[in-house]
């Protein structure tokens, strides 16, 4: 059957697309988009480049929008009242709604420890602005491995809110400069246009290359893949400024649109099973989906033999592009929050379900909330637009603050639970109950303390956040060497702590020794970068060659410090280059050997510390979720305990001044690991010790630290 008679078995909806001024072949690109991201959250296995989905809405949008303003251009502060008053209209009804009924719904059935993020979120999602919240904590090695909100995926909203903010001032004044210069608005707008596309494509490179994962949120890297559909409306539409605007398509014979249009969807597609979490993103492998999508619409596919417009226009696919903006808002609530309903991973009929239930809501939002506030009447007055958006923002950051409310009452609570605990001196307390030759009750049920939800802060005092502005890490991709102190600054005895964020989670059982003994401690921690001379994998090659830096600074600094102990200890939190973490064994033991050697070299004894037993997952997360039965959060030792190239390194080099302390028989049972001991929440996310739970830890890591020194 041909295209043509494709496209004729529904011409109603090309009529009724005709009337709207509404592109089939755009309603289609839509769909395409939202499919690709639903498929990639739902089975990310299967289609793992689906994430640029969101790329192709970016063109479209950019598209879309440029097209009204050069049509209609603005040229005073009223026109672009009323550009904004449409947005408003247009956007923030529905992903407000959305918001609001997911601030509830996470309250209901997302354990405790979820509650504070996703009001954070849905706050910064309100105003329009959570992708710059999701960038800073995705370059924070700890908040990176939180889990996700079922708001995050107000990132790209985000960023699409902030282009229609400034991308029309920039045209009024593109516009206002080419009358002034008397030269074509048309050549001016493509020329200014233009000129903001390639920085910020250059500048999404570059992010990409030096910051990835701060560069998949920032608007500065994303603006070039609006302006390019932005440029696009200026380049094929026809019409002059100021007389509307008819954007067609490029002008070329139907044949070699119809071939330009299935070139641009192959490309799209392409992507979406070729690109994973490891491709680079965005830099310039956006480009591919960008320019495929803008392919797709320069074509604006004819009704020829060999044309994608019959499939393009038929009425599921036109549907699907009607409702997918609130496909979108809708699915990744489901996705996050239905396994809290139902208290296990997503199965096949939980993902059907959620398919089906997105496309239900979506629709009931498109005809009831969507359609309703775009009619002209809650535009008028021109303020009645924004009073309305200005309150609904307003209550749902006000749900979000009393969200946050609650949490801060909480946990004042489990604080004084946690003092409570710690005064009453119990001999099972912590890591007491796994002390030989004692008899103390597995937890199995809560309450624990600290509570989950503060568990998830119980960190040590290396982190700024807890020390109230002493931040004490080497982190990317600068990593310089950072120093902090702790104990008594004229004690005789001076410990140096060393390595990366398995190092740290030791530094509140140090601080219990140093104040009964009288001891200084000075921290030389990285995040991630192991203190090892290996050549580590990071993201780019800039971060490893600094981390590298990292370690022989430090490594100098404490071999010429005068320190009487090194506690030494890290985390493989990245292979060594060239391998996966498994290959990456001997690379490190060989650079744990480099290090300990030097150190030694200046008579300074060591205690090196086992790394602990990492879970994996977010223990605090999950005992929350099952407090009734908290063995669930459990799993055999042999899965949690890593393989650890520094107890070979201590024992090939064979010196009594290095000594190894293994304290894993007191944060494990012989055969299991459980996120609670004695009562006390272990980790305070998949791998790191609450500050509690290592201050219990004290007496036991006493005993290597005084051998070490009594051998120095």
């Amino acid at each position: 059957m041909s295209s043509r008679s494709l496209a004729e078995r529904s011409p109603r909806v090309r009529d009724e697309r005709a009337a709207l001024g509404t592109r089939a072949d755009i309603q289609a690109l839509r769909a395409v988009a939202v499919s690709l991201v639903l498929i990639y959250h739902l089975w990310p296995n299967r289609l793992t480049g689906g994430f640029t989905g969101v790329d192709v809405f970016f063109v479209i949008s950019g598209f879309l929008i440029t097209s009204h303003l050069i049509g209609r251009p603005p040229r005073s502060g009223r026109d672009l009242a009323g550009f904004w008053s449409r947005r408003i209209r247009r956007l923030l009804p529905a992903s407000l709604l959305v918001l609001a009924v997911t601030l509830v719904a996470s309250r209901l059935v997302a354990p405790e420890t979820q509650w504070a993020a996703t009001a954070k979120q849905a706050g910064a999602a309100a105003l329009y602005v959570v992708n710059w919240l999701l960038a800073s904590d995705a370059v924070d090695y700890l908040a990176a491995e939180n889990s996700p909100t079922p708001v995050q995926h107000f990132w790209s909203l985000s960023v699409e809110e902030q282009f229609y903010i400034g991308w029309p001032l920039l045209i009024l004044v593109l516009v206002a400069l080419a009358s002034r210069v008397r030269r074509s608005p048309t050549l001016v707008v493509a020329v200014g246009l233009g000129a903001v596309v390639a920085a910020s494509f250059a500048y999404s490179v570059h992010e990409t290359v030096t910051e990835p994962a701060r560069a998949y949120f920032v608007t500065p890297t994303r603006v070039w893949e609006l302006g390019v559909g932005g440029l696009l409306a200026v380049l094929i539409g026809k019409n002059g400024f100021g007389r509307g605007r008819s954007v067609e398509a490029v002008a070329w014979p139907p044949a070699a649109r119809a071939v330009l249009a299935w070139t641009g969807l192959a490309a799209i597609v392409w992507t979406a099973f070729t690109y994973t979490g490891a491709t680079p993103f965005p830099g310039w492998h956006a480009a591919v989906p960008v320019l495929g999508a803008a392919a797709v619409i320069a074509a604006n596919a004819p009704e020829a033999p060999g044309s994608p417009a019959g499939l393009m226009a038929m009425r599921p696919v036109q549907w699907l592009g009607d409702v997918s903006y609130s496909v979108y808002l809708w699915h990744w609530p489901l996705i996050v929050l239905v396994p809290y309903a139902t208290g296990s991973p997503l199965g096949l009929l939980d993902k059907l379900t959620i398919l089906v239930a997105s496309l239900v809501l979506a629709a009931w939002t498109k005809r009831y909330v969507e359609d309703r506030f775009r009619s002209p009447e809650w535009g008028r007055p021109l303020r009645k637009s924004y009073v309305l958006g200005i309150a609904g923002m307003a209550v749902v950051v006000a749900m979000a603050a009393a969200q946050l409310v609650e949490v801060d009452r909480g946990e004042d609570a489990a604080r004084r639970a946690l003092a409570a605990a710690i005064a009453d001196d119990d001999p099972c307390f912590g890591a007491s109950a796994l002390a030989p030759g004692v008899s103390c009750p597995r937890t199995t049920e809560g309450p624990v303390v600290p509570a989950p939800a503060q568990a998830l802060k119980d960190k040590s005092d290396a982190y700024e956040e807890v020390s109230g502005g002493k931040d004490c890490w080497a982190s990317a991709p600068r990593f310089p060497v950072t120093v902090c102190e702790f104990g008594d600054p004229d004690a005789e005895t001076s410990v140096a702590l060393t390595g990366n964020s398995h190092a740290g989670q030791w530094l509140p059982a140090l601080q219990e020794i140093a104040r009964a003994r009288g001891w200084r401690i000075t921290t030389y921690l990285a995040s991630q970068c192991a203190a090892a001379e290996t050549e580590q994998q990071f993201d780019t090659a800039d971060k490893s060659g600094r981390c590298s830096g990292w370690v022989k600074r430090v490594t100098r600094r404490i071999v010429t410090g005068g320190y009487d102990l090194v506690v030494y200890t890290n985390r493989i939190s990245v292979p060594s280059v060239g391998n996966d973490i498994a290959g990456s064994q001997d690379d490190y033991r060989r650079g744990y050997e480099k290090v300990l050697s030097s150190v030694r070299a200046s008579g300074v004894p060591i205690t090196v510390i086992r790394d602990t037993p990492a879970p994996g997952t977010i223990i605090p997360d999950c005992l929350a979720e099952n407090a009734s039965d908290l063995t669930r959060c459990s799993a055999p030792r042999d899965r949690w305990e890593p393989a650890e190239p520094v107890v070979d390194a201590v024992h090939d080099l064979d010196d009594r001044g290095i000594v190894l302390a293994d304290l894993n028989d007191r944060i494990c049972r012989s055969e299991r690991c459980d996120g609670a001991v004695g009562g006390v929440v272990v980790y305070f996310d998949g791998s790191h010790l609450t500050a509690t739970y290592a201050r219990t830890l004290a007496p036991v890591l006493e005993r290597p630290l005084m051998k070490a020194l009594a051998r120095g």
